[in-house]
């Protein structure tokens, strides 16, 4: 099956997404004369000038992204016989919500996110769910309307907390663009004898070890966590972890590690241990094919004292 990719722009109104769609699909280099059904998923002040492209094989379909279904997605790809699609999504709307409509050869080939700079910040605070949901699975985000001088560090860490690879561009009101070159110091030493992750600092630790595995491979580390046993492991086997935040309460989840430890057996569900154990980066059922992380045990200290706060945060 020959994949369609899809390159998707995500970002609340008025954000700049569709001058940037008209800019990119403007440019020879990315607009080749490739069949493009273009979705606009919401429509602003700003129209699509087609006159512009250098090629006319990009198809313009406007769409409710609530309530489109896969089957009209798949009749507009046979209809105009795409190669790919360019999609300005809703920002009131989940983005997973309308990827899991996506027809089964639609990748995903790019996620940006753009945010207007005087306004993302009150966005964070009163839909905090809608601007993670978008940063979360964005290879890049956009702050634009940025004053020249402007403190970068707020939006720098509203950017990290969602996501520590996304790749951060600042476009400045004279014309000017600049990348994001601040550096994030981990709160925990991964060079340490043995790793100390303080109660406040798992989340991070854990979406760090679990982005990149391979880093901690070899490395011991130390943790409190809760017991959670393994269906398939029930003998030798655990997984330590915490209950994780990202934005609100209706997306908490637990987050574990698998842990090979001898007296597993003998452990409570959801009791408090302090693990200190080996880390190395190999395959195992949860990680579904890919490389994760997972612990052998070298200590588990049963009975300790729950972990505050008891819900981790990033």
């Amino acid at each position: 099956m020959q994949q369609i990719p899809v390159y998707a722009f995500t970002g609340f109104l008025d954000s700049g997404k569709t001058k940037f769609i008209q800019e990119t699909l403007e440019d020879p280099r990315f607009n080749a004369g490739e069949r493009t059904l273009l979705l606009a998923f919401e429509e602003g002040e700003e129209e699509y000038d087609f006159s512009a492209y250098p090629y006319q094989n990009v198809y313009l379909e406007v769409l409710d992204q609530e309530t489109v279904t896969t089957k009209e997605l798949q009749a507009l790809a046979k209809k105009y016989k795409i190669q790919r699609v360019v999609a300005e999504l809703n920002g009131m709307q989940q983005v997973g919500d309308l990827y899991m409509r996506f027809p089964e050869d639609w990748v995903v080939a790019q996620e940006v996110m753009f945010a207007d700079s005087t306004t993302i910040m009150a966005y964070n605070n009163n839909m905090r769910n809608l601007v993670m949901d978008k940063l979360v699975g964005a290879q890049m985000v956009v702050f634009n309307r940025m004053t020249p001088g402007a403190d970068q560090m707020p939006l720098h860490k509203l950017a990290r907390a969602a996501n520590r690879r996304i790749d951060i561009l600042y476009d400045y009101t004279d014309g000017t663009t600049a990348y994001d070159d601040i550096e994030d110091p981990l709160p925990f030493d991964i060079n340490a004898p043995v790793i100390e992750v303080k109660d406040e600092d798992y989340a991070l630790w854990y979406r760090d070890v679990s982005e990149e595995p391979q880093k901690y491979d070899g490395k011991t580390v130390r943790f409190k966590a809760q017991v959670a046993m393994l269906r398939r492991d029930k003998n030798g086997m655990f997984a330590p972890g915490r209950f994780v935040m990202t934005c609100c309460v209706e997306d908490i989840q637990f987050c574990g590690i698998p842990c090979r430890y001898e007296g597993a057996a003998g452990l409570e569900s959801r009791s408090w241990v302090m693990v200190t154990a080996k880390i190395s980066a190999e395959k195992h059922r949860l990680y579904k094919g890919d490389v994760g992380p997972v612990l052998t045990a070298l200590e588990v200290e049963k009975n300790a004292k729950p972990a505050d706060p008891d819900v981790a945060t990033f």
